[in-house]
């Protein structure tokens, strides 16, 4: 069974984050540029939240708000479900299908390390299956 510390491993690049009081537009902006779904809401090294593009959505287009009047720490959801490195991906996925999110944080005590989205933990599993698959065939053939 494969843990998160594992998949966060293959994972390339930074993990992206803003202030709370950074704008939602530049949020935005940010998810944007950098092709993610959610950004980390950090005090210096303080896990504060996470702001989505469910949350932009949610809070900001359909409550009438203005992104650039409105800033993270208003919308963010907080506190941030997290889970550590020796979590396995079936705890990953029965916590993001039981909480309906998208994104964990990954946290090592109070250390941010990564972020895992529902994509990560997905092809995790299809590989995990793939290779169950490859040794049950095997064995079969003998």
């Amino acid at each position: 069974m494969q843990t998160v510390s594992q998949v966060i491993e293959g994972k390339p690049g930074p993990v992206f984050s803003v202030s709370p009081s950074t704008s939602v537009f530049k949020a935005i902006e940010v998810m944007a540029t950098n092709h993610v779904g959610a950004l980390l809401v950090m005090d210096d090294d303080a896990l504060l939240g996470i702001i989505s593009e469910r949350d932009y959505a949610r809070k900001v287009v359909l409550m009438n708000r203005t992104s650039h009047d409105t800033s993270v720490g208003e919308i963010m959801s907080s506190p941030p479900i997290t889970v550590t490195p020796e979590d396995s991906v079936h705890h990953c996925m029965e916590v993001m299908t039981a909480r309906r999110i998208r994104h964990l944080p990954v946290v090592r005590g109070a250390r941010v390390i990564g972020i895992l989205s529902i994509g990560d933990i997905v092809k995790a599993l299809m590989e995990e299956q793939s290779r169950q698959i490859e040794e049950l065939e095997r064995y079969i053939a003998g």
